[in-house]
């Protein structure tokens, strides 16, 4: 079971529809889909990331729990090696 919470060093707005992040450790951008930005803004720290993708992305988007699953995994750990994400076995307190 992974938490998932946005670290405070990251600058986030919406652009429209989209959700752009810059990364204060390296001033990277990232620009997220509507399914990242609903998991962007959904975690806190506090709920899983597996309950994340079962009352929020499976709720709003017609996808298979498993591939929803595996997209949300992808996301968070590429956005964790940038230090965009913090993921923790236990809940995050920020």
């Amino acid at each position: 079971m992974s938490y998932v919470a946005r670290s405070t060093m990251v600058a986030a707005r919406m652009l429209g529809d989209e959700m752009v992040i810059m990364s204060g450790k390296d001033s990277t951008l990232f620009t997220l889909n509507p399914v990242a930005t609903v998991i962007w803004n959904a975690a806190d720290g506090r709920t899983t990331l597996e309950e994340i993708v079962e009352q929020k992305v499976c709720q709003e988007f017609e996808v298979e729990r498993a591939t929803a699953m595996q997209d949300a995994e992808s996301f968070v750990s590429e956005l964790s090696e940038h230090g965009i994400l913090l993921v923790s076995e236990s809940p995050i307190v920020t």
